[in-house]
């Protein structure tokens, strides 16, 4: 008898226009959050996603599903702050009854954190990925308008505790800020047993008066660690996860996220849903899809999955490379999106559709 791993995939993967699978989905639980980052949300004020607009639960586990039936394996809840969503095990444990979902993951700015993990790892969640861009509480301070750098160290510091492994601490790289930071962050994700991931600064929204000035490129990153460390050998792996993986001369690995300076759109198998459910198929996207009305209207699971199907067969986004192409011609300057724009549609800003 043939093997159940030689069986072919029942639910195989639609691909767009470029040949990209459909295999991930960032869900977005909240637009809101409790921090107002500097390179995501500028502003003390936002127009917020009205809350009758949002998503249920179970709402979303029905989209989650017609997305499983056309190949997503793998989920990751964003916001926002996905914590301040009350009761998001309930989500977890919904999305866990369906078979086709591999991995469920979380980002986190790890504020909440510690008070919901023993709920998270009981609930059944995988993986969790935290937001981490300085050791130092007055830097944390200018850069999120919040005195919150403590709580987030408390979260990191119950993750292991609590049962899970894989921990990863996502730290965007601001040239002069805080790019003098990376050989203590590595030491302090080592000591947590985390695996940091560098992202370069990008340049989505309109708020966050990005320039390409403050862009530490990934050659820069890994020369200041090979000056530190030296020799940083490249791991090489197949797969269409964002971050280019390097191992140090002790083993320690870490991440580079290369989006600004060297776009992976080629193998950009990612898409997001909004709180209010709307289907972004790239993050610089400023158009989307929006599903929460065909589901409330009772459109059937075949129409939806239609709907979805033709919506990635028909995707051509290469938002990151379309951006990086304009440096040629000198337009790259400034957000992509102008602040008056952001301001009318929420939805247009980076913390609404999950970073």
């Amino acid at each position: 008898m043939e093997s159940e791993t030689m069986q072919p995939d029942p639910h195989p993967a639609i691909v767009d226009t470029f040949g990209r699978p459909l295999r991930n989905l960032r869900l977005s639980v909240t637009d809101r959050c409790n921090l107002r980052c500097a390179y995501c949300m500028p502003e003390e004020e936002y127009v917020w996603l009205p809350r009758e607009n949002l998503l249920s639960f179970e709402e979303m586990a029905v989209l989650t599903a017609l997305f499983t039936d056309v190949g997503v394996n793998k989920v990751r809840l964003t916001g926002g702050e996905p914590l301040l969503r009350r009761d998001l095990p309930r989500l977890i444990r919904l999305l866990l009854q369906n078979r086709r979902i591999g991995e469920i993951a979380l980002t986190t700015n790890g504020i909440l954190l510690a008070d919901q993990i023993q709920s998270l790892y009981e609930a059944g969640l995988h993986r969790i990925t935290i937001s981490l861009d300085t050791l130092r509480p007055e830097r944390f301070r200018q850069l999120t308008r919040r005195d919150e750098h403590a709580r987030v160290l408390e979260g990191i510091e119950s993750v292991g505790p609590a049962g899970f492994a894989g921990l990863k601490l996502d730290t965007v790289v601001i040239r002069g800020f805080n790019d003098d930071e990376l050989v203590p962050l590595i030491e302090f994700g080592r000591h947590y047993r985390a695996e940091v991931r560098f992202i370069e600064y990008m340049d989505v929204g309109g708020a966050n008066e990005w320039s390409p000035a403050k862009v530490l490129s990934r050659d820069a990153i890994l020369a200041a660690l090979g000056k530190h460390y030296g020799v940083v050998e490249p791991i090489a792996e197949r797969g269409s996860a964002p971050a280019q993986r390097f191992r140090l001369p002790d083993g320690t690995t870490f991440g580079v996220i290369p989006s600004t300076t060297t776009p992976f759109c080629s193998s950009c198998d990612r898409s997001r849903v909004t709180a209010d459910g709307m289907w972004y198929r790239c993050l610089y996207a400023t158009a989307g899809t929006d599903l929460r009305k065909p589901l409330r209207d009772g459109l059937s699971g075949e129409d939806m999955r239609a709907l979805i199907r033709a919506g990635w067969e028909l995707r051509k986004d290469r938002g990151a490379e379309e951006r990086k192409a304009l440096e040629r011609v000198g337009l790259r300057e400034g957000g992509l999106i102008g602040i008056e724009q952001l301001r009318a549609d929420p939805h247009l800003e980076m913390h609404a559709r999950g970073g």
